[in-house]
């Protein structure tokens, strides 16, 4: 590289001719031609390139769609080599030849070297610059990733509660139950009753409790009626609590008589009590182990959302994930919402990071219900692209995006939400992930009446880091 070069251009003003010589020493002179990719948006920004000569195309991907952002032109325009002041520095786009030229490559370890020799303070103020904006955008992140946690644990804690409460009444009723139905086997024994008897009528508890009924509520409620009168007519006290056990499995009179007919003639109160108390005892049961069983259930879902037990990079089943995401999510999504699942049985496994595009499945369907307001149709779709792609789309059926607002839909800090309800990361969060964690592509398409967001993933994880 010729020092005498660098002399006429204005970037280079105030340097001397031996602080020329230097940077020319450690730099590297590199030809390019068009469609030669220098850098790529996303990767560390570990080199700093000077135009010498030619022109430069900026363009950065927004999911499928390449955007041009400008064009290095004139000597002396420069991008990148921010890994000298930000260890975490990145290209923000893509730089690409546009015709023949070259550029003057100086890496960022060199380029802080120089830097902090000649220009001391103004190493000091840049560095303080980069860490302040990387400071407050892990703020608003950090903020982000509360405000998606605190949705979470209150719908989890939503979730939860119904089952729970439901598992709570039931046990806090199998105390009366048990009592109710030791109480009966003491009136049996006082009846008396002979082991044949109680052999018989024990057989004709197991029938009822057997028994599946396939009536409605309406002929329920008419049966209870008949067996309330029915045990009026036969002396049988507390009629309205031993009617319903029986009712629901469809059993009126006609079977109230074969109880009669085991234990003849004299008081038939005991018998019924026992046995309708070892039917609410068995509903009971069954209440609570569906009861626990979906706080399992929900339990297995958190554990399948956070992947807290899963490698890193795995193969993993995408719609698992979507599903977990759902239960979640789903005191939002519970009485107006309508969820339409559609998904593929081919779809293969995808080598992902699973925890990480849950979050994405999470920022997407959360928009999505918000953008629907008082209620609407959610639908999420996997498909397999035979060109080597896992589709997954979330569309909703709100009022669309402008064009503006699609335009700028992933770009960081952009909401359409009112204050306090959403930080504008969605969505570039989404982004990042998606591309620069996945390699894959991230895409919207909106019209009035129908949103869709669209992630295409490859088949095998291939990030750039």
């Amino acid at each position: 590289m010729d020092a005498r070069e660098l002399r006429g251009i204005p970037l280079f003003d105030g340097l001397t001719d031996e602080q020329l010589d230097t940077l020319a020493e450690v730099g590297t002179e590199t030809v390019f031609a068009p469609g030669d990719e220098l850098f790529h948006e996303g990767a560390p920004a570990d080199e700093w390139w000077v135009l010498l000569e030619g022109s430069i195309v900026l363009h950065r991907l927004m999911g499928h769609e390449e955007n041009q952002l400008g064009v290095m032109s004139t000597p002396g325009q420069w991008a990148g080599g921010f890994a000298a002041w930000d260890e975490y520095g990145i290209y923000h786009a893509s730089g690409r030849g546009a015709d023949h030229g070259r550029v003057l490559r100086v890496a960022a370890t060199d380029l802080r070297a120089l830097s902090a020799e000649w220009f001391a303070f103004g190493v000091h103020f840049i560095e303080g610059l980069a860490n302040t904006v990387r400071r407050i955008e892990s703020t608003a992140r950090q903020r982000e990733a509360l405000v998606a946690l605190g949705t979470l644990a209150a719908g989890l804690a939503h979730e939860i509660n119904n089952p729970a409460s439901a598992a709570t009444r039931a046990v806090d009723a199998l105390t009366t139950t048990s009592e109710a139905l030791m109480a009966s086997l003491g009136g049996l024994a006082r009846l008396p009753i002979t082991a044949a008897q109680f052999v018989a009528l024990d057989g004709l508890r197991a029938e009822a409790s057997a028994t599946a009924a396939d009536v409605s509520p309406i002929e329920t409620a008419d049966l209870e009626e008949e067996l309330i009168d029915w045990f009026d007519d036969h002396d049988v006290d507390r009629g309205w609590l031993l009617g319903p056990p029986l009712a629901a499995r469809g059993l009126g009179p006609a079977w109230c008589r074969q109880v009669v007919d085991v234990l003849g003639e004299g008081p038939v109160g005991p018998a019924f009590e026992w046995i309708a108390s070892a039917l609410s005892l068995s509903d009971l049961l069954g209440e609570v182990k569906e009861a626990t069983g979906r706080v399992s259930e929900l339990v297995g879902a958190v554990r399948s959302y956070s992947q807290l037990d899963r490698a890193s990079v795995q193969l993993t089943d995408v719609t698992e994930g979507l599903d977990s995401t759902l239960v979640m999510l789903g005191h939002k999504l519970e009485g107006h919402v309508t969820v339409v699942r559609d998904y593929d049985p081919a779809v293969p496994r995808v080598e992902v990071i699973a925890g990480e595009l849950n979050q994405v499945w999470t920022n997407l369907i959360d928009n999505a219900v918000d953008a629907m307001g008082d209620g609407g149709t959610l639908r999420v779709v996997t498909r397999f692209d035979p060109t080597g792609w896992v589709v997954v789309e979330i569309g909703d059926s709100g009022p669309g995006m402008t064009e503006e607002t699609r335009q700028h839909a992933f770009e960081p800090f952009f909401t359409t939400k009112p204050v306090g309800k959403g930080t504008g990361l969605g969505l570039d969060i989404s982004r990042r992930i998606v591309v620069d964690r996945h390699g894959g592509e991230i895409t919207v398409e909106s019209r009035p009446g129908e949103t869709v967001l669209r992630v295409r993933l490859p088949l095998v994880h291939r990030a750039d880091g």
